[in-house]
């Protein structure tokens, strides 16, 4: 492998500089449109009369369908082209949007969730995949990680800005929705569809790619290669150390953040007063999303403290990670948990490009998008466990022991990386 030389937004050409710039904007609408019900999901569905079960149910739905498509949909975009892929996934977000708008149904509010699922395995690998491929293109064997941490905090920043403002939309118009029978939350959701709308327009003219040949012949082909592709991408893993132990640290690492990242409400509240603690929620969402942001800003500067070496970097941060959740189940107090709460996003925000510069680097053009979906697959299993054994030992022991537990996955993941950063260093040699 060539050596990478070191990022520098100012040497770089126009063309690479440009790319960057539209893949930014085109990340932050993608998520403020994202965001905008983010905040507000929950209390949507509890207004249009649904109980806890219910909601979780629709959340289940979410989940698997996006756990059953993720792989297919990531082969198809190898074959046929990411950005028509990706056209077809917002086209599925503005259909389950309408859903959502048009009805208080459970069956077919759970067909909005199932459309939100296929959106989100169509998303998963396509553009992404193009961005990292004419990057390369424009600027070879220049170190592209500190261009997905500039990705990265364009997609996070999205996502919280969106959140304030689908916050705050329901309580600015909320009456107005009210008087034509509307459910308060609508307004954020009629947001969103119209800043989907802009997505697509904006994919549309804004994203370049070699168009590939798209007739029923070649669709019905793309279709047809899936099961091959994914067989080859599945065994690409299995046989390529470095990707097997990668995936698997991602695996531990997301069951050991996502029940932080899913239960923390539940255990902020309390420490809260009830006038303003969904307020005060909504608003450190926000702050969650922000520092996130920040974190993929600060990425390029980890990742040069350790010369760049991306397994090392990761490892660094799955115990810095650890360290800070044990810290934030010991909180009592609402201050103490914001403080050490942005903190650990932070940190999360940082960790997501050096994981991503390595799977780049061992992966071919043809099996990118595949490559991500099967990281975005396995990585949502490992979520969806570790919220089954956190969600059990809360409920046996407490939230802050399930915390505790959960860091002791990040350990392994730390463990695996350093291995892999010996493995990385053995293969350059």
């Amino acid at each position: 492998m060539a050596a990478e030389i070191d990022f520098s937004i100012k040497a770089l050409t126009d063309t690479a500089r440009r790319h960057i710039r539209v893949f930014q904007i085109h990340q932050f609408l993608d998520r403020f449109a994202m965001g905008l019900t983010v905040a507000v999901v929950a209390l949507a569905l509890t207004d249009r009369g649904m109980d806890l079960f219910q909601i979780s149910l629709l959340f289940g739905v979410y989940s698997l369908t996006t756990m059953t498509m993720e792989l297919p949909f990531g082969g198809l975009a190898d074959n046929i082209g990411r950005k028509p892929v990706f056209l077809i996934a917002v086209v599925a977000s503005l259909v389950s949007l309408a859903l959502f708008l048009s009805s208080n149904d459970f069956g077919i509010l759970a067909l909005s969730f199932a459309f939100i699922g296929f959106g989100r395995a169509l998303r998963s690998g396509t553009l992404d995949a193009w961005f990292v491929e004419t990057f390369r293109a424009a600027a070879p064997n220049v170190d592209v990680q500190p261009a997905l941490a500039k990705a990265q905090w364009a997609n996070a920043m999205g996502l919280a800005v969106g959140a304030i403002l689908g916050g705050l939309l329901p309580d600015a118009f909320g009456l107005i929705s009210l008087k034509y029978g509307l459910s308060i939350y609508d307004v954020s959701y009629a947001a969103s569809f119209v800043v989907m709308v802009g997505v697509l327009i904006y994919t549309m003219f804004a994203i370049a790619e070699e168009p590939r040949p798209l007739n029923a012949s070649t669709l019905k082909q793309g279709f047809a290669n899936v099961p091959s592709v994914i067989a080859e991408a599945g065994l690409l893993a299995l046989k390529h150390p470095t990707l097997s132990m990668l995936l698997a640290a991602l695996a531990l690492f997301l069951m050991a953040t996502n029940p932080v990242e899913v239960i923390w409400p539940t255990y902020a509240k309390p420490m809260l007063d009830e006038n303003y603690a969904n307020t005060a929620i909504g608003a450190l969402t926000a702050g969650y999303f922000f520092s996130i942001a920040f974190g993929a800003s600060l990425s390029a500067h980890v990742s040069r403290l350790f010369k760049r070496r991306h397994a090392v970097t990761l490892a660094a941060l799955f115990a810095c990670l650890a360290a800070v959740q044990v810290a934030l189940a010991m909180q009592g107090d609402i201050v103490g948990f914001v403080g050490v709460f942005l903190v650990y996003s932070v940190i999360l925000g940082a960790s997501e490009t050096p994981a991503s510069s390595i799977l780049h680097s061992c992966v071919e053009d043809r099996q990118r998008s595949t490559m991500l979906s099967l990281r975005s697959l396995i990585q949502q299993l490992g979520a969806a466990l570790g919220l089954v054994l956190a969600g059990a030992l809360a409920e046996i022991y407490s939230t802050p022991i399930a915390w505790i537990a959960g860091a002791l996955f990040l350990f392994i993941a730390m463990a695996l990386s350093l291995v892999l950063a010996k493995r990385l260093v053995a293969g350059a040699e």
